[in-house]
């Protein structure tokens, strides 16, 4: 199998940004003055932050606008990818390990395509990306496979070709139904590490991303 691109998700497979997202309601609400409830963050996590921001409304009393609790946590979340989110151990390195072997590179993301450039540009690896693709731009989640196709037409590639990147068991079951090579990353934001490194042809373990690609047969 020769290995011409490669797609990665971002929080929690190329950066170790999940725990932002895991305490994002519970660390604004407490900023406000609220006790939030033990499982905000799970009730929370399937909602846009619209309807999180109409929740925190709703059931705690917050006198804010929708519009102003949603500038209150851009403003958080804006912060912290462009001071403090970092790349995993063995990321940088890897990705200049592709670059030199000419495999395209891109990300499919549900997070908002700026504070991923934020991230990438202050980091230093904005340049190995030919694209960004996001939730937003195919209108659904990573339960359907549509990021994952758009994503590839973006590079130009072929499934047989291209190794998809992934820390979230749904969504590495999308690409892998989807009949894309899938890699599993460990992330601790994900709970069922046993299936996710069943649904993947490689996972990678203690960093070694290099080795995905000897496993292919590049």
């Amino acid at each position: 199998m020769t290995i011409r691109a490669a797609i990665f998700d971002f929080d929690g497979t190329l950066f170790d940004s999940m725990p932002i997202w895991e305490n994002l309601s519970s660390a604004y609400l407490l900023s406000l003055g609220f006790t939030p409830q033990a499982d905000l963050e799970d009730v929370v996590v399937t909602m846009s932050l619209e309807d999180a921001a109409r929740y925190f409304r709703s059931e705690y009393g917050v006198t804010k606008s929708v519009d102003e609790i949603l500038a209150d946590i851009h403003e958080r979340i804006d912060h912290a990818y462009r001071y403090e989110v970092l790349p995993k151990p063995g990321i940088p390195e890897f990705l200049g390990s592709l670059a030199l072997q000419g495999v395209r590179m891109g990300i499919a993301t549900a997070t908002d395509r700026k504070f991923i450039e934020l991230a990438l540009e202050r980091c230093g690896l904005a340049h190995y990306f030919a694209t960004i693709v996001t939730s937003v731009d195919v209108g659904t989640s990573k339960r359907e496979p549509d990021i994952y196709r758009e994503a590839l037409r973006r590079l130009h590639a072929e499934r047989h070709e291209t190794l998809v990147f992934e820390d979230a068991l749904h969504a590495a079951q999308t690409a892998a139904r989807d009949g894309f090579t899938v890699v599993g990353v460990p992330d601790a934001s994900e709970p069922n590490q046993a299936a996710l490194k069943d649904i993947s042809t490689y996972y990678v373990e203690e960093n070694r991303y290099e080795d995905c690609i000897n496993y292919s047969g590049q």
